[in-house]
């Protein structure tokens, strides 16, 4: 039981020294200030998921750091990254289906044994073009960019960038139609 709790100790550890470097922070100070960011960035996405008003989602994703431009709509209970909502840009006329998910990062978080292997913490922007419509249930993970005028059919999972112009479905998510 000792060895498991060491275990985690050190996980907890090493993920706060990870977003502390990512932010430049240091020392006791730098800790609480993380821990500050992340309780004002998970209030205000609180408030925003909540939201039936669009507007005032949008208001208050943009507050935690989200790029997000004109002409937007987010539907109730769309989530977007709650460590990283500054890597999240989101361009004119965009949809966002409720419950579709927007991740900048992936991280193995208790797991010490993928974390100091192949799988570390990866931290990447994701764009989401003008005109994109991210529908219900879908999954947005990092490093992804999502084409002009694209559909992100109800439920896929996008892995991987999506061309401008056309609609994927599916895990992982692919391409079957080109929109002209």
């Amino acid at each position: 039981m000792s060895k498991y709790n060491d275990l985690i100790d050190d996980a907890t550890k090493l993920n706060e020294k990870e977003l502390m470097e990512y932010h430049g922070y240091s020392g006791t100070f730098g800790r609480f200030q993380i821990r500050i960011k992340y309780i004002n960035s998970w209030i205000l996405h609180r408030l925003a998921f909540s939201s039936t008003h669009s507007g005032f989602a949008i208001r208050m994703q943009k507050a935690r750091g989200v790029k997000i431009g004109k002409n937007c709509h987010f539907n109730p209970y769309a989530f977007i990254d709650l460590i990283y909502p500054e890597l999240v840009q989101i361009e004119d006329n965009v949809t966002l289906g409720s419950f579709s998910m927007i991740f900048a990062h992936s991280n193995p978080t208790a797991n010490l044994f993928l974390k100091k292997g192949n799988y570390p913490r990866k931290v990447a922007e994701v764009v989401i073009k003008s005109g994109a419509v991210i529908n219900p249930g879908s999954i947005i993970t990092s490093g992804v960019t999502i084409g002009k005028n694209s559909i992100v059919s109800p439920g896929s999972v996008v892995t991987q960038n999506v061309p401008d112009h056309c609609v994927v479905v599916g895990n992982p998510a692919r391409v079957v139609r080109k929109i002209e």
